[in-house]
């Protein structure tokens, strides 16, 4: 009997020992659908490798998410719908739960895979670009435009436009000329840009400028003809400098050309030159390494030499610390995920799904996270998808980044009626029924 004991208390110990370990060696897999090489490859080896360092803070301060390691791997998409399409397929079942999210950092990749993610249950997150209408979650439950989309960015811009005026009733007879990157991403400007036109009385010049934009003579040249009291640059890599560049050529204010958030990094900048001293640019994140995130990342990430920056100076910059957003969010929804489907354990993309629409990032997470000002504080439900469709806007005084605003709110009623439109109609020509968000938990 106490051989039979003693086997069996064995057993249960071999057992829960076992467990333990399993539980240990579970990771989280993270599938980085990456851009480092071609004409944007600026914004993507910047935005990348925030992101990576985020996950690598976590393994290394934390022990990744309550003990279960974080694991990625890049695909090199060269910004190219085709080739994201191929990358979303290779990852989606790498891990041991398969991809966790997809996050394509590319609007026309985004657009390619929405219909694929549905159907493999993988969320994918496009913050600060992709599709605004996926921001009703009731229509698009798999895909997440957090933080703030491209129409509340345009709302916004057009509220900074008022505030520089003295009201938003002096826009009445203004021109605003539209400079965008020909593409679904730029083009996802117009319906928003031609509602504010109506609603304030300005009059918005649409300007096209192909891939990749290193040729602008013809629509500087319109703009001059045109006259237009701002400028926004709807741009993208190497598009942003040349525009910079040809504004301060043709005499046009730099401080009334408002660049959007993938036109306002110092990569957009720096190669600009003295041009680009008083350009201004919208984004839902800053620049800056003075942030308790950041210095954590420096301490134990790089000074470990586990870096994946390999120009240094870049850490803190706006590419870069925009992938650390997107850590931050990644990293949070897993957390919040695993709260509802079993801590330390490994989850599936249709559970981390789960975590990211009910994520909640208020002033006191983001102050723990070491992000206060860093981001908005991001609140996510089953109708909303987006967030707080806030920006900030900043300066280049010719060396460096400097905010100029608060958090500017967007035109909330005007977009997300837009949004509900928008998402209505596509489930009328998909022949997809909304949520009842009452259902959900």
């Amino acid at each position: 009997m106490k051989l039979k004991k003693t086997v069996l208390l064995g057993a249960i110990i071999a057992g829960l020992l076992g467990s333990s370990l399993a539980s240990a060696n579970e990771e989280q897999f993270i599938g980085l659908p990456s851009y480092r090489v071609g004409p944007y490859a600026a914004g993507g080896s910047g935005l990348f490798g925030g992101w990576i360092d985020y996950m690598q803070l976590v393994n290394e301060r934390d022990g990744g998410v309550n003990g279960v390691k974080l694991s990625w791997e890049e695909c090199e998409t060269e910004y190219n719908n085709a080739r994201g399409v191929e990358c979303y397929e290779r990852l989606k079942k790498k891990g041991s739960t398969g991809n966790s999210v997809f996050q394509p950092v590319s609007t026309g990749i985004t657009y390619s895979v929405l219909e694929k993610v549905a159907q493999d249950k993988i969320p994918m997150v496009t913050i600060g670009y992709g599709r605004t209408d996926a921001a009703d979650g009731r229509v698009f439950p798999w895909v997440f435009p957090m933080i703030t989309t491209y129409w509340s960015q345009a709302s916004a811009i057009v509220n900074y436009m008022g505030q520089k005026e003295g009201g938003m009733d002096k826009l009445k007879g203004k021109k605003i000329g539209l400079l965008y990157h020909d593409s679904a991403y730029g083009k996802e400007s117009h319906a928003i840009m031609d509602k504010l036109a109506a609603k304030h009385g300005f009059e918005v010049i649409k300007i096209a400028v192909a891939h990749p934009g290193n040729e602008q003579q013809s629509q500087w040249l319109q703009i001059r003809q045109a006259k237009p009291d701002y400028v926004v640059l709807w741009g993208w890599g190497v598009m942003n400098p040349t525009a910079i560049k040809a504004a301060a050529k043709t005499g046009f204010p730099r401080e009334k050309l408002i660049g959007v958030w993938w036109s306002g990094a110092e990569e957009d900048t720096i190669p600009a030159g003295p041009a680009a001293k008083g350009f201004v640019a919208a984004g839902f994140n800053v620049a800056g390494a003075n942030y308790p995130v950041i210095a954590d990342i420096k301490k134990h990430v790089y000074g470990k030499n586990k870096g994946n920056m390999e120009d240094k100076t870049r850490v803190g910059s706006v590419y870069y610390n925009r992938g650390v957003v997107h850590g931050i969010i990644t990293v949070e929804a897993i957390r919040k995920a695993q709260e509802k489907y079993g801590k330390g354990k490994a989850l599936t993309g249709e559970q981390v799904r789960w975590g990211f629409e009910n994520l909640n990032l208020d002033d006191a997470r983001l102050k723990a996270l070491g992000a206060t000002g860093f981001l908005p504080p991001l609140k996510i439900t089953c109708a909303d998808h987006e967030g707080p469709g806030k920006v900030k806007f900043q300066q280049w005084d010719g060396n460096q980044w400097k905010v100029i605003t608060d958090w500017v709110d967007s035109d909330r009623p005007l977009v997300r009626g837009m949004i509900e439109e928008s998402a209505a109609a596509y489930a009328k020509e998909k022949g997809i029924k909304p949520r009842d968000c009452s259902k959900e938990s």
